[in-house]
């Protein structure tokens, strides 16, 4: 199966851990997501990968603030 890569600087979502990230770069046979606000980057097989939707974003980005009014991320 040829799977698309998604672009670097667009929101992506691992279908595998239901995570949203910032695609970061192609490595090797992988796609580098990074969460959203930062953090350690991981990698993806691009089968699993896909462009996340609006609702996925906004979801991942009040989950990020959330996290930060809480003092759990700086």
């Amino acid at each position: 199966m040829n799977a698309v890569r998604p672009p670097v600087g667009s929101y992506a979502m691992d279908t595998g851990t239901g995570r949203v990230g910032v695609v970061m770069a192609h490595e090797g046979p992988y796609v580098q997501l990074r969460p959203l606000g930062g953090g350690k980057e991981w990698d993806c097989p691009p089968e699993r990968v896909r462009a996340a939707t609006p609702a996925e974003r906004l979801s991942a980005a009040t989950a990020h603030a959330n996290a930060r009014s809480r003092g759990e991320v700086p």
